[in-house]
């Protein structure tokens, strides 16, 4: 192992640190200075100790994973990707929250190299962990030790650890049993308004012990580099639980102004706090001070560091390291359209049901798979028939039971996806889309390669009511910038929606039916987002629609042939997909000259983008048996007749 830095870098470098993380915020007008100050010496070590970490390999695959879970600190985590040599230079930090800038208000990955991943929602980071430590557990087990073998280390807050997403996902790392996991908890007692006794009197230790975790009290030793370094080998060390490591430090620390005040949470400090602050660390008042000396011994010890233990890595990976590269890749053994069967012509299955058959078939061709449900896994299509569940007993185990924590899960697959190495699919009731909703927007931000299945995709769900019925939740992800969104019609639609998910490079939304569907399709409109299901040469209107609605929209178009007017039936599973497709393709989809009416068991919010005349549900559901909701609330093929010929007649 390289020699560690000498006490006189370890000090100048925490100097370095809390001095950038004033300056940055102070030249950006804007940021968080006091919790990257008082963290110093915790971020130091990490860095510079315990990490294993290798800047000139960032996505070296056996490296530990560090996330700021209270992404507010960017400017921690900028400093120290600057000292450690990941590529920041001043320039970076003097951009420091700035357009197109590579120091961002929150750390961003595949933005900056060296940020894991995407947090700012606090507790979203805390979660997303411990989906990595459920991936890198699997991959260990499966591929062995010398492929796969590292921890994840996370630092956060008061703040993550309020949010209700942080509860669910430390409950779900106790009962795992996930011990390569290890949290930081930054217990400066203080939040935005004020000092947490203000809001909240949770035992945070006994919480955690509660959930099954290692819990480790080291009181005041944030400024004591050695004491934080054996508390965390003693965190790394231990066996049978993930631990939370609690520490006492002063939000702010050293100013003499703000130490320990709320005020230090955001961007209060002046010119003069600074110049104060930086005479009592005995440093030069100088912005974005930082000694030559100091940044290029820190950047060598990381470089010979990291690359001896990559190097270590590289000869203890043999000749296993192949099948570990092809995992790694996430590519499909063999290729899907061979390997997943067609449906039969006249098979009538839910979607949900289609996609389980789909799954069964794809388990030995995506041997990365790892699918789960928020305990609904027969319910929603997600069972992998055969598999053996992943638990603390047996981390082979592909099938995970999340459950009943949508917020959990959702944050834990977009961790999985971003660990790499696993393809992680999920799924719940699309009702639920709305628990999950931060972290399906993080995994579009982030470029996460997820797979949301949602089932009960309609007030076709029935008895349950209104409760239960999805009404504006297809629509919302809709909305959501590079999230890829399919409600298929039919199995075959199915099929071809699951296959274009494994190999999107993004996450998916799979929305699905509870009720049986007809064979209606080829599956051919998934890949373009639209297809034309029915022509007429002499067609006088379009009728478009998805999902179950599709079969809603043939018998219309029967209806209408009886009364002398064709039209053409569209099925349109994605609109992100149609969307991006040429002009002279859409106008064949849709005919400018035709009038289109659509029918979808939804909110109608954004037809109007496709549609002259839009068909669906705009106020909340009913209980009663799925057929009668849907004819009360006009899905039926009489409407879409209705709808057609008043269009004509205008």
């Amino acid at each position: 192992m390289a020699e560690r830095l000498s006490e006189s870098v370890d000090q100048a470098a925490i100097n370095v640190i809390r001095g950038l993380a004033m300056d940055a915020p102070l030249y950006a007008k804007s940021g968080h200075q006091g919790t990257a100050m008082a963290l110093a010496p915790l971020a130091h070590v990490l860095y510079s100790r315990i990490l294993r970490h290798d800047p000139s390999h960032p996505h070296w695959p056996d490296r530990d994973r560090f996330i700021l879970s209270n992404g507010h600190a960017s400017i921690l985590q900028y400093a120290l990707l600057f000292l450690s040599g990941y590529g920041l230079e001043f320039k970076d930090l003097k951009q420091f929250r700035q357009w197109n800038s590579a120091t961002p208000g929150h750390p961003e990955v595949g933005h900056t190299a060296g940020i894991e991943v995407t947090t700012g929602p606090l507790g979203q980071g805390f979660a997303n962990a411990v989906g990595m430590a459920i991936a890198e557990s699997h991959l260990r087990s499966v591929h062995g030790e010398n492929n796969q073998n590292h921890h994840i280390y996370v630092i956060a807050g008061d703040g993550c650890l309020m949010e209700g997403v942080s509860h669910e996902a430390a409950s779900l790392a106790g009962h795992l049993q996930l011990d390569r996991l290890v949290v930081v908890f930054d217990d400066n007692k203080i939040t935005i308004d004020g000092e947490t006794d203000l809001t909240c009197s949770d035992d945070v230790p006994a919480r955690f012990a509660s959930y099954g975790w290692n819990v480790m009290q080291l009181g005041e030793v944030a400024e004591d580099c050695d004491a934080i370094e054996q508390a965390l080998i003693t965190a790394r060390d231990y066996e049978g639980a993930p631990t939370l490591v609690v520490l006492r430090s002063h939000i702010g620390h050293p100013s003499p102004d703000l130490t320990d005040n709320h005020e230090a949470h955001g961007n209060p400090f002046t010119a003069e706090h600074v110049s104060r602050t930086k005479a009592v660390m005995g440093i030069p008042d100088e912005p974005f001070w930082a000694p030559a000396d100091v940044v290029s011994a820190y950047r060598t010890h990381c470089a010979q560091r990291g690359q001896l233990l990559r190097s270590e890595w590289e000869q203890h990976t043999g000749e296993s390291r192949s099948d570990f590269n092809e995992a790694w890749s996430l590519k499909p053994r063999t290729d899907p359209e061979t390997t997943i069967s067609h449906f039969a012509p006249d098979v009538a299955l839910a979607t949900r049901q289609a996609l389980q058959k789909v799954i069964d078939q794809s388990l030995t061709m995506c041997a990365t798979l790892m699918s789960g449900a928020a305990d609904l896994t027969g319910n929603t299509g997600v069972k992998m028939s055969g598999q053996k569940a992943f638990s603390s007993k047996d981390r082979k185990g592909r099938q995970v039971f999340y459950g009943i924590r949508e917020h959990a899960m959702g944050s834990a697959l977009v961790g999985m996806a971003l660990h790499g190495g696993v393809l992680p699919v999920g799924g719940t009731f699309f009702v639920f889309a709305d628990y999950m909703r931060p972290a399906i927007r993080l995994a579009a931000l982030s470029r996460a390669r997820c797979i949301f299945v949602f089932s009960h995709d309609s007030v076709g769900v029935g008895e349950d009511g209104p409760t239960h019925q999805p009404i504006e939740q297809l629509a919302s992800l809709r909305a959501i910038p590079g999230l890829h969104v399919v409600r298929p019609a039919d199995p075959e639609e199915t099929r071809a929606a699951w296959i274009d998910a494994i190999s999107h490079d993004g996450p998916t939304a799979i929305v699905l039916s509870r009720q049986t569907v007809p064979a209606l399709t080829d599956g051919g409109a998934v890949s373009q987002g639209a297809g034309v299901l029915v022509n007429h040469e002499d067609a006088q209107a379009v009728v478009i629609s998805t999902g179950s609605e599709v079969s809603v929209a043939i018998a219309a178009h029967d209806k209408l042939l009886e009364l002398g007017v064709p039209v053409s039936v569209v099925s349109m599973p994605s609109w992100d997909r149609f969307e991006v497709q040429s002009e002279e393709f859409k106008d064949f989809v849709l005919p400018p000259h035709l009038p289109v009416v659509s029918i979808e068991a939804g909110t109608t919010f954004g037809w109007h983008q496709w549609a002259d005349s839009a068909i669906g549900i705009d106020r909340f559901g009913a209980s009663a048996p799925g057929p009668t909701v849907m004819a009360n609330l006009g899905i039926t093929a009489d409407a879409v007749v209705t709808a057609v010929c008043e269009l004509l007649e205008d």
